[in-house]
């Protein structure tokens, strides 16, 4: 578990991160640190919210870099290289709305049993070797699905994949969980 001052480090980081990637200046540099959390090689996501709206989710499951750095990548990612925003790009004047929310991963691991899975503790990530997609855990306490949506939902709208794929042998699904943590734009220091 993260402690509140690591939190901040990585919500700091993240907000540089995003204000430069907006107003098109050069990334700044991570902050030193000798925290073995922080320096850990984990795979994160970053999100970016305006008023619940979602303005850009990148992230990687597994890292060759230490987690602040990772941040710091998936942070400028979200804001220039979600390619669900590339014609509505976050403005500099809609900074101050947004909220930054971050998801430090645990390695994933395969199931044989997609069915058992926790909602709202487990993420998922479903391919069938070409195509893949992935839910984050709060994606099923956010929307209320059922264990069964949260798989459907997945293969459908992220994956490319037909309804019930999950249930195919050839289809591999993996559950992770997240440590999730966020604040609001003038909330990070």
């Amino acid at each position: 578990m993260m402690n509140e001052s690591q939190k901040q480090i990585l919500l700091r980081t993240a907000k540089q991160t995003v204000d430069a990637a907006v107003n098109r200046l050069p990334a700044p540099m991570a902050e030193k640190t000798d925290d073995p959390a922080l320096l850990a090689e984990c795979g994160c996501f970053v999100t970016l919210k305006n008023n619940e709206d979602l303005r850009g989710c990148i992230g990687n499951f597994t890292a060759d870099k230490p987690l602040i750095e990772m941040v710091r990548e998936m942070a400028m990612s979200s804001a220039r290289r979600d390619p669900r925003f590339t014609h509505n790009p976050i403005r500099p004047a809609e900074l101050p709305l947004l909220e930054i929310e971050i998801s430090v991963l645990s390695p994933m691991e395969k199931t044989d049993n997609p069915m058992g899975l926790e909602l709202g503790k487990h993420g998922i990530f479903i391919t069938d070797g070409r195509r893949s997609g992935c839910f984050l855990p709060q994606v099923a306490t956010e929307t209320g699905w059922t264990t069964e949506e949260f798989l459907n939902y997945c293969c459908t709208h992220k994956a490319g994949l037909r309804e019930y794929a999950w249930e195919d042998p050839e289809v591999e699904v993996y559950l992770f969980t997240a440590e999730v943590f966020g604040a609001g734009w003038g909330q990070i220091k």
